[in-house]
């Protein structure tokens, strides 16, 4: 099995009204429990508006800070963990994604595992 990253830019979300947000959402989370369903989410999750920070430990101590960020049309949106067998399966729930959320997915294969028991 192999672990992707399926995310968007918050940049990409469109400026939609309450109700389509609302049927985005309902479609969203449907998708959710078919992908618990298929043993493929390992997460999912939306990236909180509060400010961030950042730590830095290369003078021997995490040094702990306000900043800095990447720029903001780099700003991460939301994301989902999946396992899967191979990259089409990858492509596969990366389409439902996009299609559910109405906004564009960027798929990356993660590097290692996430230490998520194998069933």
């Amino acid at each position: 099995m192999s672990e992707f990253l399926i995310a968007f830019n918050d940049e990409w979300v469109p400026d939609d009204t309450e109700e389509q947000m609302t049927e985005r959402f309902t479609a969203v989370k449907a998708l959710r429990s078919e992908m618990k369903d298929a043993g493929v989410l390992i997460y999912t999750g939306g990236v909180d508006d509060s400010p961030g920070f950042s730590v830095d430990p290369s003078s021997g101590t995490p040094l702990f800070t306000d900043g800095p960020f990447v720029e903001t049309k780099e700003h991460l949106g939301g994301l989902a963990v999946i396992d899967v067998a191979d990259e089409e399966e990858a492509r596969y729930w990366a389409a439902k994604i996009a299609v559910a959320c109405g906004w564009p997915q960027e798929v990356r294969r993660l590097r290692g595992e996430t230490g998520r028991p194998q069933s």
